[in-house]
């Protein structure tokens, strides 16, 4: 053949001995082709240097094959994309939306304006929205469902929602980690974080159960609002230290670059980790098991929940029926709360 003449579809099939449809198909990988068909068909597209014309493929489909994933970042916040558990949590979903012939287009929600429907969506950027974060207000997220726009969000799956939310027992979490504290002992454990957010809310709410089962009363001066980065649970802690002494011998921390901001300015005042003050984070970011002394976190399943994100967003572009899904938790004990 010459290499003028452009290689279609329809003559790589032929080449192939195979049917349009057949070609097209074995390209993608789909396992609904012979591995030995996808396996010639590939083969014959690699040695003519054949390639899918993605926008010609996008005009007559309609379809992009790309999934827009948004970081739902909230004004006045220093959290970014660099934040490492919303970098773990992309990573996972890029894997899943790969192995099941999609793109991802990672963006936030400040780039995205207010009208997320028609920038994604109506403009062909992508076919469907996957929302990393439910945020203080849902209002961004609930226009775009009401257009009609396939989303799926990791947030509190407990929350009411026209739109499928996946996310992990932050309750339960949140119980867990302050229990777990107070069993060691600790009888003033302080809540950094903010409980507006949908899944620090439920966070604190489990924090304050298991006082409540432990017979403790909770100060107000214990639930401590700060911004979710390391940076301003760093300054807090310090200020506060600074300020009132070490009138508290647990923390709580919403997350674990927030457990990572505490810990540093208690180390710098030479607190004891955990003999004054015990620590518990939650992600279970690959930093956690790192610091000194090594973390104790709630893991959540990335893994897991990517997959589950992916599949509800799949079952919107077939029309099927969709639901939230809680995907698995655990209490990682480490040096931070456990005494030797």
């Amino acid at each position: 053949m010459s290499s003028e003449t452009k290689l279609t579809l329809a003559k790589l099939a032929k080449l192939a001995g195979v049917s349009t449809s057949t070609a097209s198909r074995a390209l993608k990988d789909n396992p609904l082709i012979k591995q030995e068909t996808r396996n010639k068909v590939q083969a014959l597209a690699k040695e003519y240097n054949y390639s899918v014309n993605a926008a010609a493929s996008r005009l007559r489909t309609q379809k992009t094959h790309v999934i827009a994933v948004i970081l739902n970042l909230i004004d006045h916040t220093e959290q970014s994309t660099t934040d490492p558990f919303l970098l773990k949590l992309v990573g996972e979903l890029n894997l899943a939306l790969n192995a099941k012939g999609y793109e991802l287009l990672l963006s936030n929600s400040f780039m995205a304006s207010d009208d997320w429907a028609n920038y994604f969506i109506h403009s062909q950027r992508a076919d469907g929205m996957i929302v990393i974060g439910q945020g203080k207000s849902t209002k961004k997220i609930d226009r775009a469902a009401e257009a009609g726009v396939p989303l799926v969000v990791w947030g509190d799956p407990k929350s009411e929602a026209r739109y499928p939310i996946v996310g992990g027992d932050n309750y339960q979490g949140g119980f867990e980690a302050a229990t777990h504290l107070l069993q060691k002992g600790a009888k003033r454990v302080l809540f950094l974080g903010d409980a507006e957010h949908a899944e620090m809310q439920e966070r604190y709410r489990g924090y304050l159960q298991a006082h409540q089962d432990a017979n403790i009363p909770v100060s107000e001066d214990c639930t401590c609002t700060i911004d979710i980065t390391s940076k301003a649970a760093y300054e807090y802690i310090n200020q506060r230290v600074k300020a009132n002494g070490l009138e508290f011998d647990g923390i709580v921390c919403s997350s674990d670059m927030v457990a990572l901001g505490a810990l540093k300015a208690l180390k710098e005042r030479y607190v004891g980790i955990p003999s004054d003050v015990g620590i518990v984070g939650y992600d279970d970011i690959s930093l956690a098991e790192l610091m000194h002394p090594a973390l104790t976190t709630v893991r959540q399943n990335t893994q897991q929940a990517a997959s589950a994100m992916v599949e509800q967003l799949l079952l919107q572009f077939e029309g099927k029926e969709t639901a939230s899904y809680v995907v698995d938790t655990q209490l990682v004990v480490r040096r931070s709360s456990k005494h030797d």
